[in-house]
């Protein structure tokens, strides 16, 4: 199912035979866990399938998320806050619920981070950030 590391494809392999993509269950649980770096290459075998699709921008817009909260983990506001921005954009193009996951909630969600960090300078990987939970719809 896909062709990363071993621990990427154990993370996938434990939602193989549900209703949605394996790929697209196991970034959530990553997200989650707040491994985003391993959330993005969760999704990334998924993107790179329907990339030109209709669904291309949607996961392209997940791994941009992700990645926004690796750049926050190492202390790096400004790329946060422009994959934030990035996300929003792409996400903005679908509907308000999208293969069962609430965007209005999850724009309103990268608009309060994008705000929180505008101004913060770069970071300590230290701090503490209570960093935010998604989950799907239905």
């Amino acid at each position: 199912m896909t062709h990363k590391s071993g621990k990427i494809a154990e993370q996938v392999a434990r939602f193989e035979g549900r209703a949605l993509d394996a790929r697209y269950l196991g970034f959530f649980d990553c997200f989650n866990q707040e491994q985003f770096y391993e959330a993005h290459e969760v999704l990334e075998d998924l993107w790179l399938l329907d990339r030109k699709g209709l669904d291309g921008d949607f996961y392209k817009a997940l791994i941009q998320l992700a990645g926004a909260f690796v750049h926050l983990q190492k202390g790096r506001v400004g790329p946060s806050i422009a994959l934030l921005k990035l996300a929003r954009s792409h996400l903005a193009r679908y509907p308000s619920l999208h293969h069962q996951l609430d965007l209005a909630a999850i724009l309103q969600m990268a608009s309060q981070w994008e705000t929180q960090l505008v101004g913060l300078p770069a970071c300590s990987e230290k701090v503490a950030w209570n960093f935010p939970k998604l989950s799907l719809v239905g």
